[in-house]
């Protein structure tokens, strides 16, 4: 080899290896005492070992003003690429707090477009490790220009390809938006937070002291305002989360999700599961039990577990296959839709039919939440969410009505009305406008008037309200009518939906659709 040459080969390697600094070995130091990874640390724990392929590591920025001609480092504050999780091609950038806070300039943005646009050729997830104190001010327009292409490049992107966004610093201002866009958002507890204004600029517009935790941390995200859709503990923590959230998931919108190899067997029925549903309507049960006993043990993995409670979603396997599973949750408010539950399940309802991932619902739901601050905040238009996403979905669609099923909740929790496939009941389901003692109370009100003593009255109600399940509140009446396919034992479950999830897996809508350019969703 001539000196040129190994020269010039030599000039390579000095610049990988300066690129791999970023900010310098001080801020890398400083990063690590805040209890947080840098970007390089955190892409080679999510990643196949050696598989990681860098994009623009020698891109720097262009920006002459306020001195920044001075303050270069190679990559610009981002590390971009492709590599495999657990064997499947992804796309990530993670962004390197160590350079200028990770702030976002013309060139970081530049990276991170171009990534999302090689994922969406690829048709392969786009993983986002954010860790950024948000636009590069000294670029103007240019840093907001570039989050406007990002911003746009993520809706683009959505039902396409899974984007997933894991907030492992700060993100403030206009950056909060691209993660909103996406299709999950992870955050750490402590080192991680959003908002769009933080609390200096709250104390001088409303007075309002507040802590950055209290104002935008992972709890008050995934407790609070639903915006965040996991909290994890640390840097390592979030990375196994979305390693685990990925194995559940399609590449893109036109594959199936990895089907695992299943040593539960499908005709498993548990007994205990008999026991968990009471008949009495009002008597609360954790509706995880009945979940834990359906699917392949071990599988089921809760979205938003800390959100609108009365409501659970998350993924679970059923015979290895990925499914998306929705429940009433009747400990909390005795499983009540409403505004929040009605928003955390349309979301997850479309993002399951975005990437042809089948449903289960499992329905133990007297309504929707009454009173004022519902109404008031609208829960007509928030209810109707859950309605719209129903019903324009094209999986396969199973429901279960475990219990309580009445008036619009009924119809909303995937009824066959709504176009459910396949509908099964327990024996303990009631299926009615509303519960049987309030039905008894409207219908016979002048009959209970005549009552000469409260004894005599509630004598009355117990009979009326025997004769009003007899007649109408039980699973039956549903089934005449087929609006109820089955009525099943609670163990025999999982062999009834892994049955009718064989043959539905194939299932395409007819073509009787009218076409349209989009729907419009209830805001």
């Amino acid at each position: 080899m001539s000196e040129q040459l190994s020269e010039k080969f030599k000039e390579v390697l000095d610049l990988r290896e300066k690129a791999k600094l970023g900010g310098g070995t001080e801020a890398i130091e400083k990063q690590h005492k805040g209890g947080k990874l840098t970007a390089r640390e955190r892409i080679e724990k999510l990643v196949d070992k050696g598989s990681f392929v860098e994009v623009d590591q020698f891109v720097v920025h262009r920006c002459y003003d306020f001195d920044m001609e001075k303050k270069k480092a190679l990559g610009d504050a981002v590390v971009t690429g492709y590599a495999t999780v657990d064997g499947r091609p992804v796309f990530i950038y993670s962004q390197d707090f160590t350079f200028v806070g990770g702030s976002l300039s013309e060139m970081h943005a530049k990276k991170i477009t171009k990534i999302q646009d090689m994922a969406l050729k690829a048709g392969a997830p786009v993983i986002g490790l954010n860790d950024s104190g948000g636009a590069r001010i000294q670029e103007g327009i240019n840093s907001l220009a570039g989050y406007g292409e990002i911003f746009y490049r993520n809706v683009q992107a959505s039902g396409v390809i899974p984007q997933i966004i894991a907030i492992m610093g700060p993100c403030a201002g206009g950056a909060v938006y691209s993660p909103a866009l996406a299709d999950f958002i992870f955050m750490v507890r402590k080192t991680s937070y959003m908002f769009i204004t933080g609390p200096k600029v709250v104390k001088a517009a409303i007075g309002e002291d507040v802590s950055f935790e209290v104002l935008g941390g992972a709890d008050s995200h995934t407790k609070l305002s639903g915006v965040a859709h996991f909290a994890c503990e640390n840097d390592e923590d979030c990375i196994k989360q979305i390693k685990t959230l990925l194995s559940y998931l399609p590449s893109n919108n036109m594959d199936d999700a990895p089907i695992i190899e299943c040593a539960d067997p499908p005709d498993r029925a548990d007994e205990e599961l008999n026991e968990v549903v009471p008949a009495d309507p009002k008597k609360p049960y954790d509706v995880h039990d009945v979940i834990n006993h359906v699917f392949d043990k071990g599988s089921f993995y809760e979205v938003q577990p800390n959100f609108a409670m009365n409501a659970v979603v998350g993924f679970a396997r059923l015979n290895g296959r990925s499914i998306g599973v929705v429940a009433n949750q009747p400990m909390i408010y005795a499983g009540c839709l409403d505004i929040d539950s009605s928003d955390k399940i349309a979301r997850f309802v479309r993002t399951c039919d975005a990437f042809n991932i089948p449903l289960v619902t499992f329905v133990d739901v007297p309504g929707y939440l009454p009173g004022t601050k519902q109404e008031h905040g609208g829960v007509i238009r928030h209810g109707a969410k859950v309605i719209y996403a129903y019903s324009e979905a094209t999986v396969p669609k199973l429901t279960v009505i475990m219990r309580k099923s009445y008036g619009g909740g009924y119809i909303a929790m995937c009824s066959r009305h709504l176009g459910a496939d396949v509908v099964f009941a327990y024996p303990t389901a009631e299926i009615a406008v509303m519960g049987p003692q309030e039905a008894i109370e409207i219908i016979h009100r002048n009959e209970l008037m005549k009552a000469k003593t409260p004894e005599e009255a509630k004598e009355i109600i117990s009979r009326l309200v025997a004769d009003y399940k007899n007649k109408f509140a039980n699973p039956y009446v549903a089934s005449q009518l087929g609006y109820v396919d089955a009525v099943i034992l609670p163990k025999e479950t999982r062999l009834a939906l892994t049955k009718a999830l064989e043959a539905l897996i194939t299932k395409r809508e007819l073509s009787s659709r009218i076409p349209k350019k989009h729907g419009n969703l209830p805001a």
